[in-house]
């Protein structure tokens, strides 16, 4: 039986390494509150960007990014407010929302892959 929660532990840790040789700086890991959870936290120049990890073995159960719905896209939003609002981050800093998938060997990385949701 797979530990789907260990599994995605692990991915998240490769995603952010391999985020890091892109330049980001991650600075936070599966932040976790209320309103739900964000995997990644980064900086990337000026951004601060929340980060969507997506693992899939392969493509047949569909490709990874299709699993950031609406509901989800939202609660990541609802999440990065509340990590802004509690880290005391100006409204003025800019973010954005990247999601990084890793299907059949190879990472893909969407830069701005959904809008805040407010």
């Amino acid at each position: 039986m797979i530990n789907s929660r260990k599994t995605g532990a692990e991915y998240e840790k490769k995603a952010a390494q391999y985020l890091q040789t892109l330049g980001y700086e991650v600075i936070e890991r599966n932040f976790r509150c209320r309103q739900g959870e964000i995997d990644l936290i980064a900086k990337d120049g000026e951004y601060l960007v929340f980060i969507e990890v997506k693992y899939r073995k392969d493509a047949r159960l569909g490709e990874p990014l299709e699993a950031v719905d609406y509901r989800k896209r939202r609660r990541i939003s609802e999440t990065a407010s509340y990590y802004c609002f509690s880290h005391g981050i100006s409204q003025q800093q800019p973010c954005r929302f990247d999601a990084v998938a890793f299907v059949q060997g190879e990472w893909t990385v969407v830069r701005d892959a959904f809008d805040y949701f407010g």
